[in-house]
């Protein structure tokens, strides 16, 4: 496959029901496949929404938001996953999606956690988004090292991260030493006209395309989408923000390709392998740009970079 068209999914969830999101989000990945996609990705916790009551201040009604959080969340076992594995097999495209995955042994823990099925149906795997970022912690559990792998497709080689994991930089060359081509940044949707002075704030096409650039890989960015129109009317006084989308699509020079979007669509764009290998020839940072007699990258004790056939 030279050609490989990409599809980045913006719409809003709805939030605080898994089985609704599930639903819509099994319509989307048909619309995707109707539309031709090869590959289709959600934004950061999509399923069932992204926690956006952690901007608020503490109050009864953000405990109350906070337990519904728990009781939404998804289980890799669960129905959700099992519809969403049919959607992906029937429109024959894979999908990366984002979920609040729920602890199965204590049932009282989120994972902001990345979920990776194929276009046959299959869990390919999921990956928990390392460290949460600042407000995050107060809703997310720590991920682990399972998930920073590269699987192997039919179009090439896919990995993905959620968020800030592209900006404390180990995460992401751990997928580039495993020679990522085609990669999912996933993002909670917000990307303000003027940079803020706030040091905590998404920076998602900069991000983006910084790791299109130095993996030489494509980069689909799905952006969520969450206005105060689609917040449940109980918890509106807790929407102090609104995240209004601006998805991506990113070659391998690091340069925007499609987007950004605005409102609910399907972002498109074709890519293609013979610009990764001009990128990846220009600068392979594991491989000939790189210098593997000073530096070297352990994963859980077990070396990941220089490769382990070196």
């Amino acid at each position: 496959m030279k050609q490989v068209k990409l599809a980045a999914i913006q719409a809003a969830p709805v939030f605080f029901d898994r089985k609704a999101s599930t639903e819509k989000a099994c319509a989307l990945i048909a619309e995707a496949g109707r539309g031709g996609a090869d590959l289709a990705a959600f934004g950061e916790t999509w399923l069932p929404g992204y926690p956006f009551f952690i901007e608020a201040p503490l109050s009864d009604l953000w405990w109350e938001a906070a337990a519904l959080y728990v009781e939404q969340a998804v289980r890799l076992d669960g129905p959700e996953i099992a519809a969403l594995c049919r959607a992906a097999r029937q429109a024959g495209t894979d999908v990366v999606i984002g979920i609040a995955e729920l602890d199965p042994a204590t049932e009282g823990s989120v994972y902001a956690s990345l979920v990776f099925i194929s276009r046959e149906g299959d869990l390919l795997g999921r990956h928990r988004k390392l460290k949460p970022t600042h407000h995050e912690r107060s809703v997310w559990a720590d991920g682990d090292a399972e998930g920073l792998v590269v699987h192997a497709r039919p179009f090439g080689r896919l990995s993905g991260l959620n968020c800030w994991e592209h900006n404390i930089v180990l995460p992401g060359f751990t997928l580039i030493s495993q020679g990522t081509q085609f990669h999912v940044a996933a993002w909670p949707g917000r990307e303000p006209e003027t940079a803020p002075n706030d040091p905590v704030w998404s920076r998602q096409v900069l991000l983006s395309r910084a790791f299109a650039s130095q993996s030489g890989a494509y980069v689909i960015a799905p952006a969520g989408l969450r206005l105060h129109t689609h917040v449940p009317d109980r918890f509106k006084p807790l929407s102090t923000i609104e995240h209004t989308g601006q998805s991506v699509i990113i070659d391998p020079r690091g340069e925007i390709i499609a987007g950004p979007a605005d409102g609910e669509t399907i972002l498109y764009a074709t890519a293609s392998l013979d610009e990764i290998r001009k990128a990846k020839s220009a600068c392979d940072p594991a491989g000939h740009y790189s210098r593997p007699d000073l530096f070297e990258l352990r994963l859980k004790g077990e070396t990941v970079y220089p490769t382990r056939q070196s």
